[in-house]
């Protein structure tokens, strides 16, 4: 008997992963959904039994899904599937009717023992659907967008971002001893005159203070920039157990301690998913308290164009908050290219 399951992940590289997983002698019918309330309309109208639900999603993300399958009691089996590795995150999406928790990236050990676990599927089922073929196709398509359509490569480099983010927020909330609110990484292939306006940061009025981090690996170089708001600090000094008066001394230590998670995490979360191995630099002080059209204007000058991936971490129930933006050179990008391109096949 065929099962119907659902796919729900706003990225296409990751449904597509998902799918290229499943066992190929698995009897489904896969949908996919881009958002939760995509989901819950394919739920509706399709009853699949079994769905894997990402969490950082736009329109709804799947914490809010997973509230509203209870709440109209939607008979479906959830699976979350998810770079947000916190334990916080995963104790909630359990607490809220979710059978089990996968990290991404996913893995077809991983996912095959959740499906023997759940009683989806088991090695000696009898039916079989030739999904080889079927999930060869998938691969080679996504490859062949990554390398020549520019929207699916910045749609791939915003899932290994995800997956980076994640990382580095799960060792941020075991270090403050508090739940990281990640965002969906936001991903931009632009002239580096207009990265100030696509900045989602906050309130660009404020102060803040940055360090800088260059890293560079096999065709691949760029800058990582951490932007702290000014205002964070009294606040993560007392998260973090600092005693002392606020002076800039303390606030650039501060600085420099949450930078090293951050930005550490970040480029070994992407150094890992593409198989390549990225040097870092020394970390330099770009600037304390000035507004960030200044603090661009007055340090990023050197290149024409860059992929920016900017990631904003929030504390939950904390006046905390603080910038990622990895930089890229534009001689990275045929080079990040064929990387990600050999992510799906």
């Amino acid at each position: 008997m065929t099962t119907k399951i659902l796919i729900c992940d706003d990225s296409r590289m990751a449904r597509k992963q998902l799918a290229r997983c499943l066992p190929k002698d698995w009897d489904v019918e896969i949908l996919f959904a881009e958002d939760g309330r995509h989901a819950l309309e394919v739920i509706v109208q399709e009853s699949p039994k079994l769905m894997f639900l990402d969490l950082n999603m736009p329109v709804m993300d799947g914490y809010e899904t997973l509230e509203e399958i209870n709440a109209h009691g939607l008979d479906v089996t959830v699976v979350v599937v998810s770079g947000d590795i916190q334990p916080t995150a995963q104790e909630r999406v359990l607490g809220l009717g979710a059978i089990d928790f996968i990290k991404k990236p996913i893995d077809k050990f991983t996912l095959s023992e959740t499906l023997s676990f759940s009683g989806y599927y088991t090695d000696d089922q009898s039916q079989h659907l030739d999904l080889d073929q079927s999930n060869t196709n998938l691969s080679k398509a996504s490859s062949e967008d990554i390398l020549n359509d520019d929207q699916a490569f910045l749609d791939a480099c915003q899932e290994v971002a995800n997956v980076a983010m994640g990382r580095a927020g799960d060792l941020l909330a075991r270090f403050l001893d508090a739940f990281v609110e990640l965002p969906i990484p936001k991903v931009n292939e632009i002239e580096l005159a207009e990265l100030n306006m696509a900045l989602q940061f906050a309130d660009q009025e404020q102060t803040v203070s940055s360090v800088c981090q260059g890293f560079i690996g096999p065709g691949i170089a760029g800058e990582a920039l951490l932007i702290f708001n000014d205002s964070s600090f009294k606040n993560i000094a007392r998260l973090m157990k600092y005693k002392g008066e606020m002076n800039d001394n303390l606030q650039l230590e501060l600085l420099m301690d949450i930078a090293n998670i951050i930005v550490g995490a970040c480029l070994k979360g992407i150094s890992d998913q593409l198989n390549v191995r990225l040097g870092q630099g020394h970390p330099v002080v770009l600037g304390q308290h000035l507004k960030v059209p200044e603090l661009i204007q007055n340090n990023v000058k050197h290149w024409t164009k860059t992929l920016s991936i900017e990631i904003n971490y929030k504390i939950e129930n904390e006046s905390i908050n603080c910038d990622l933006l990895l930089l890229f050179t534009e001689d990275s990008i045929p080079s990040l290219r064929t990387r990600m391109s050999y992510l799906v096949e």
